[in-house]
C-alpha cells in the first residue's frame, strides 16, 4: 500500500494503474465545478452552505440558547434519513450524544420505548423535515405533541418543539405550523443541498450548540470543511485522496467486485455507519452495494464469510482513528493484513476525532461518492452536461417508488 495524506487524514491503498483514470478524474472535477452553486443541482453543500453558516452562526447559537432556556438539558430529534443520520453521525463521533436522542420509527411500541427513556421535564424536541410532510416525522411529531400535552396538562406545547424545515410555507407543512404558532422556534433546511449531504445544515449546527460545543470549534469545523473541499476538487489523482478512493472503488467494480464493505473500528462510529450507507446507496444506486460495520465486534460474525475462499465479489475499506494502544494496533494490523491477502483493501486513517479532522473526513466521503458514481457513468457512456438535470449521484428518484405505494395504502385505510 502507498500512503496519500492531507492534513489530519491518510489514505492507504495500492496506487498501481490509478493514473490511467486521469482523464476520467479531469472530467468529473470539471463537471462538478461547472454545476456547484447553481440552482437545481443539489450541490450547495460545496462552499455555499458553509459560507452561509459562518454568517449565521450567532443566530443558530442564540436559537439553541433560547431552546435550552437555562432548564432543558436533553434534545430528542425526530427525523429520518439525512434529517437524522447526518447529525447523529457527527454528534456521536465527537462523543456529545449522551443527552441527544434520535427517533425514526412509526410503530407504537417503538415510540413507547423511546418516549419512556426521556426525562420529559428536561427534554426539548427537534423536528427535522425539508418538506414538512415526511410521514414518519409527521407521525412522530403528532405522538410527541400528545405526550407533552398530557404531561404538561395544557394544549399549547409550542415552547417544547423546534422545527427545521423549508423556509417557505407553500412548500412545508411544518413551516405552516411554525407560522401558526404551533411551534415557537425554528431554523431552516437549506435549498439545493440534499439530505445525505446536509451534515452542516441548521439541524446539526443547532444540535452541536445545544450539546455545548464551543462556537469557535464549530467555526473551525466549517473552515476545515471549506479547505478540504478545495483539496478534494483537485483533479490530479496523485494529490487527491478522495479521487484515489473513488478510482479504487471503480477499479474494484470493474474487476467484478460489487459489494463494498466499509469497516469502522471504534464505537464512536456507530452513527456514521448509517450515514455512509445512506450516502453511498442513495447516490450509487445498484452500481455498487455498500454495507457498513463497526469493529472489532463484526469480525465475530462476518469474518467467516468475508475470508471464505468462495467470496469473490467483495472489496473493503477500513476506517479508524490512529490507534494508541498495543492491542488495538495489533488487531487493526492483523485484520487489514488478513483481508488484504484475499480482497482489494483501502485504509482511511484519521489523526483524531476532533471537529476539524472529522470535517475533512466528511468531505472525503462526499467527494469519494460523487467521483465514484461519475467515473462509472463515464465508463458506461452515461454523460450529461450542466444544462441537463442534476447528476444522478445527488438525486434519489427510486425512493419515491415506495413512498407512492405508502400513500396509496394510507388512502385505502
Amino acid at each position: 500500500m502507498t500512503d496519500t495524506m492531507i492534513s489530519d487524514l491518510t489514505l492507504k491503498l495500492d496506487l498501481t494503474n490509478l493514473s490511467k483514470y486521469q482523464n476520467n478524474a479531469n472530467e468529473a472535477v470539471n463537471d462538478i465545478k461547472s454545476r456547484a452553486g447553481k440552482k437545481g443541482q443539489f450541490l450547495n453543500w460545496i462552499g455555499v452552505l458553509q459560507e452561509t453558516q459562518l454568517k449565521n452562526i450567532d443566530n443558530l447559537y442564540d436559537l439553541a440558547a433560547k431552546a435550552k432556556n437555562h432548564q432543558y438539558t436533553d434534545l430528542a430529534i425526530l427525523g429520518i434519513g439525512g434529517s437524522r443520520h447526518t447529525t447523529e453521525s457527527l454528534i456521536k463521533m465527537i462523543g456529545k450524544d449522551s443527552n441527544i436522542h434520535f427517533y425514526s420509527s412509526v410503530d407504537s411500541e417503538s415510540f413507547r420505548r423511546f418516549i419512556s427513556k426521556l426525562d420529559l421535564a428536561k427534554t426539548q424536541f427537534l423536528v427535522v423535515s425539508k418538506s414538512g410532510g415526511t410521514i414518519e416525522t409527521t407521525v412522530a411529531y403528532e405522538n410527541a405533541k400528545k405526550v407533552m400535552q398530557e404531561y404538561l396538562e395544557r394544549d399549547d406545547v409550542s415552547d417544547r418543539f423546534i422545527a427545521m424545515t423549508d423556509v417557505s410555507a407553500e412548500k412545508s407543512n411544518l413551516r405552516r405550523l411554525v407560522n401558526a404558532g404551533d411551534i415557537k422556534l425554528s431554523g431552516c433546511v437549506h435549498d439545493d443541498v440534499g439530505g445525505r449531504f446536509s451534515i452542516f445544515d441548521d439541524a446539526t449546527i443547532f444540535t452541536l450548540a445545544f450539546a455545548g460545543v464551543a462556537k469557535e470549534d464549530v467555526v473551525a469545523m466549517l473552515n476545515s470543511s471549506l479547505n478540504a473541499q478545495k483539496e478534494f476538487m483537485n483533479s490530479e489523482i496523485s494529490k487527491n485522496p478522495a479521487m484515489q478512493q473513488a478510482v479504487f472503488n471503480v477499479q474494484s467494480r470493474l474487476n467484478g467486485k460489487q459489494k463494498h464493505f466499509v469497516e469502522y473500528f471504534g464505537d464512536a462510529f456507530q452513527g456514521t455507519t448509517l450515514w455512509e450507507k445512506q450516502l453511498k446507496n442513495e447516490s450509487l444506486k445498484a452500481k455498487i452495494s455498500t454495507d457498513t460495520n463497526v469493529g472489532p465486534g463484526y469480525l465475530h460474525y462476518n469474518a467467516e464469510a468475508d475470508l471464505d475462499k468462495d467470496n469473490t465479489d467483495s472489496f473493503f475499506t477500513f476506517v479508524y482513528a490512529v490507534p494508541q494502544e498495543k492491542v488495538t494496533k495489533a488487531v487493526l494490523s492483523g485484520v487489514v493484513s488478513a483481508y488484504s491477502n484475499m480482497h482489494p483493501v483501502s485504509v482511511v486513517e484519521l489523526k483524531d476525532l476532533s471537529l476539524t479532522t472529522l470535517a475533512k473526513f466528511i468531505e472525503f466521503k462526499h467527494f469519494e461518492t460523487l467521483f465514484t458514481g461519475h467515473i462509472l457513468r463515464q465508463i458506461n457512456g452515461d454523460i450529461s452536461t450542466a444544462d441537463d438535470t442534476a447528476i444522478p449521484e445527488v438525486l434519489q428518484p427510486n425512493v419515491e417508488i415506495y413512498k407512492k405505494e405508502v400513500r396509496k395504502a394510507m388512502a385505502q385505510e
